[in-house]
């Protein structure tokens, strides 16, 4: 960097130079049992990673974080700042299995209160604050998408604080914790195999191995047992954090060469895995998480400019498609193709092993619960798949804590999608009863019973429950397990039904039989706390600030590549301004009649690799940015009039 750019960039942070706030909360986890204080980090680069354990885009920033933390190891430190959503993410039991569980290998600061996230303003899941080495904000990030700008802009402080003498190199304060042993380490599916054992995605040892019929035994491996990727033999293949696991009929893995397909949720890939040879391929995914190239980028502007186009074929370049952490995969005998919850994104995708088409099979990829026809329904991170007696597809929709269903046509193509319990994205609870009212915690797995009914995982409340669609109810089948994220029926062994549960914190799969008379539970309906904003009725001002990283721009060649959603739960807390259109103001119109609510806010920009100024070029990288915000709103008289959000902005 010159001279000239390194004043330049010193005299804009000078005008805005906000001093960091202390970090507090409850304890410290990652840092050998000693507590941590802005003024002991002093000297590094921080980059503050606000987010939560069920949060797949939160899970998606780590990933984005891994190569930066190794690069600058000397000078950088991370901090995980947990913030919950969900009342089991407070439970620090929990939170220290998901810092196990996804290896993270930086500090982290349990704040169950939202003491540390209330102090740095942050409004959504994930929030990347970096502070500079004299303790001063330098930059406020919002979603996912960023370590391209954020290397960028450690590169110019290292520059920056090295010529100024105050940067200091040497180890940061990650402490490794105890390494755990056995034969799983938290599983996340299984599927049963004819031999009576059971394929299971060993998502902590990033593998997948066939445990014995009894459950106690491993009897081969597939993959090395180190994240990463490679295809090849047993042993040589490498996987990263598989989760859903699929087997195809027979006549299709005879012409395909591989006899199921396996979910590498962190590879963004589909892999096929030949149960005879051990021979691991890869049939879709690129590896690249929401990198568009020129035409997908096109397709994406088009979307952009017109609300209601629905864009569903992929196209037939499986390896050349970008996938984004596919959780759960079912092949469908009705629809002929494999079904893919695509949790990154917030759809369903539909994969032909025969010919490698791709298409999207529901969602329009803006994360909420909206139903009604395949490319207007909204999800929030589908994790589970299950088809009933009729080929209809039961979702477990795990941030909305919700259940919904697809309903195939006779073709085999998404006629509508319902819901059957669940209420948004930020409800939640524990309750029986009447679906309409019934509440779970992000569930992640389903499976349909014997009597049509659905069993569902119930994760974060640690319960198996049950929903009966013909009297449209919901009871307990099971409570007191650790996060179990999958179910199905157990047809191995004789006699009455039973449950087998893949009960990941506990790193095991266990048998549950089918109760005579299920429980009735009510603990109450909840809402994710956080701290409300005071609002002013009438005309509300809505701002959502975007620059392109360094090396990008704005692919403006078909029109405004941004674009705003804005809903809100009361539907009557918005009188006008709801909707969907290009760019990243909208004026909204608040009802004085109601109370408060939640504003649901969705941008999207498109940026490509090119300089400011010329032209991109045909073959460029193009990046589509995007956030979901739910802003919980207080109407008063003397509240705020205008709302400024960052997508992605540079103090």
């Amino acid at each position: 960097m010159s001279p000239e750019s390194t004043a330049a960039t010193e005299s804009v942070r000078s005008a805005y130079r906000v001093r960091a706030s202390e970090l507090q909360g409850r304890n410290w986890l990652n840092t050998g049992g000693k507590m941590l204080g802005l003024e002991q980090l002093r000297g590094k680069i921080l980059i503050l990673d606000f987010w939560t354990f069920c949060c797949i885009n939160c899970l998606h920033v780590l990933d984005e974080l891994r190569p930066l933390e190794a690069k600058y190891s000397e000078v950088l430190v991370t901090i995980g700042v947990h913030s919950p959503k969900f009342e089991h993410e407070a439970d620090p039991v929990a939170l220290a299995a998901a810092v196990e569980r996804y290896e993270i290998h930086h500090p982290v600061l349990d704040d169950p209160e939202l003491a540390t996230w209330q102090a740095y303003s942050a409004r959504a899941w994930p929030t990347l604050v970096v502070v500079d080495p004299e303790g001063y904000i330098v930059a406020h990030l919002s979603g996912e998408g960023h370590a391209n700008g954020l290397e960028v802009l450690i590169g110019e402080l290292v520059a920056e604080h090295e010529a100024k003498g105050t940067l200091h190199r040497g180890d940061g304060p990650y402490v490794a914790p105890p390494a755990r042993e056995g034969n799983l380490r938290f599983p996340g599916k299984a599927v049963a195999l004819e031999n009576g054992n059971f394929l299971v995605g060993d998502s902590g040892h990033h593998r997948i191995v066939e445990l014995t019929a009894d459950l106690g035994s491993v009897v081969r491996s597939f993959g090395s047992g180190t994240r990463g990727f490679a295809d090849g033999g047993a042993d040589a293949a490498r996987f990263n954090e598989p989760q859903g696991l699929a087997l195809l009929p027979a006549d299709v893995a005879s012409r395909t060469g591989y006899h199921a397909v396996v979910a590498d949720t962190v590879n963004h890939r589909l892999r096929g895995l030949n149960l005879d040879t051990g021979e691991v391929t890869t049939v879709a995914g690129n590896g690249v998480q929401r990198l568009l190239d020129a035409e997908q980028a096109r397709a994406a502007g088009a979307a952009a400019n017109d609300p209601d186009a629905w864009i569903s074929d992929l196209g037939n370049d499986p390896l050349g498609t970008s996938l984004s952490s596919p959780w759960d995969v079912l092949y469908s005998d009705r629809a002929g193709k494999l079904i893919v919850a695509m949790a990154g994104t917030h759809q369903i995708f539909a994969f032909d092993p025969l010919t490698g088409a791709l298409d999207v099979f529901a969602g329009t990829g803006l994360e909420g619960l909206t139903d009604g026809a395949p490319g207007q329904s909204w999800f929030a991170q589908p994790s589970g798949l299950a088809a009933d007696a009729q080929g209809n597809i039961w979702v477990a929709d795990s941030e909305t804590s919700a259940v919904r269903k697809l309903v195939l046509d006779d073709a085999g193509a998404v006629a509508s999608v319902e819901s059957v319990i669940g209420s948004g994205l930020f409800d939640f609870g524990f309750r029986d009863g009447d679906a309409a009212q019934a509440r779970l915690q992000h569930p992640l797995g389903v499976a349909v019973l014997p009597d049509g009914s659905v069993a569902i995982a119930d994760t974060y409340n640690g319960a198996v429950r049950r929903y009966d669609p013909a009297t449209k109810t919901v009871s307990t089948l099971a409570r007191g397990l650790q996060e179990p994220a999958d179910v199905q029926l157990d047809s191995s062994v004789d006699g009455e039904p039973v449950l087998l549960v893949v009960e990941t914190n506990a790193h095991q799969l266990v048998r549950l039989p089918l109760p005579k008379e299920a429980l009735s539970v009510d603990e109450g309906a909840a809402q994710t706390q956080r701290p409300k904003t005071r609002v002013a009725a009438g005309e509300h001002g809505l701002t959502v600030r975007f620059s392109a990283p360094k090396g990008q721009k704005l692919d403006d060649r078909w029109g405004d590549p941004t674009q705003l959603k804005i809903s809100s739960s009361p539907e009557e807390l918005l009188l006008a301004g709801a909707g969907t259109s290009t760019g990243l103001t909208r004026m909204l119109e608040l009802n004085p009649a109601v109370e408060g609510g939640v504003l649901h806010i969705t941008a999207r920009a498109a940026a490509c690799d090119g300089e400011l100024g010329g032209e991109i070029p045909d073959h460029a990288a193009c990046h589509l940015y995007q956030q979901d915000w739910g802003i919980p709103v207080l109407l008063d008289a003397d509240g705020e009039t205008e709302l400024t959000l960052d997508l992605r902005g540079m103090d």
